[in-house]
């Protein structure tokens, strides 16, 4: 797609990984939810050439590259596995590494997206009070216009409304269901 321009990227923000961290238990389920939601815009945007770009923290693994990651989610079993077969990152997908927070920190994310000339990101992925957000902000600064798919994201229950409030009420991002993300992406 090197040299087109698309409407929209999907970014998928730290989905891959063993959930392995404190408070993981609770994100799990919801996790997996989003998985199955984020499976079917990946589908969308791969039936319309539209590029998904996975964007993973690297959980300070800093000698593994991403198909190294998913293949540790693989083997890990339970809802890492299920999550990284389900999305299941294949040649059609482009993927970044990150150190922080934000898919923008110390990544080639920038160069990636201007390269596809892409200016609008639909945001999904975990944990939605803090990578995504991150991303968020960093993707409005950036002037992109940003979505925030809102069943599409996992994070601490008590967090996710008031982040999604924020998100929105300070125009940072739009919030809006899986169902109105292709509509969005496509305008």
């Amino acid at each position: 797609m090197a040299g087109d321009s698309a409407p929209a990227a999907l970014l998928v923000i730290d989905m891959i990984g063993l959930l392995d961290f404190p408070g993981a238990g609770t994100m799990a389920p919801r996790a997996v939810a989003a998985a199955r939601k984020i499976q079917s815009l990946r589908r969308g945007f791969h039936d319309r050439d539209w590029p998904v770009v996975f964007a993973n923290d690297n959980f300070a693994r800093w000698r593994s590259d991403f198909r190294e990651q998913v293949a540790m989610a693989v083997h890990a079993g339970g809802p890492a596995c299920e999550i990284a077969s389900r999305l299941d990152p294949g040649p059609r997908d482009h993927f970044v590494l990150k150190p922080k927070h934000s898919a923008f920190l110390s990544t080639p994310l920038p160069v990636l997206l201007a390269k596809l000339g892409v200016r609008r990101l639909l945001l999904t992925g975990m944990a939605l009070e803090s990578c995504v957000l991150a991303t968020a902000i960093d993707a409005n600064s950036r002037e992109y216009e940003v979505a925030v798919v809102r069943d599409g994201v996992a994070g601490k229950p008590a967090l996710a409304a008031p982040t999604l409030k924020v998100l929105e009420g300070s125009g940072t991002a739009v919030v809006l269901g899986s169902r109105a993300a292709m509509a969005w992406a496509g305008r």
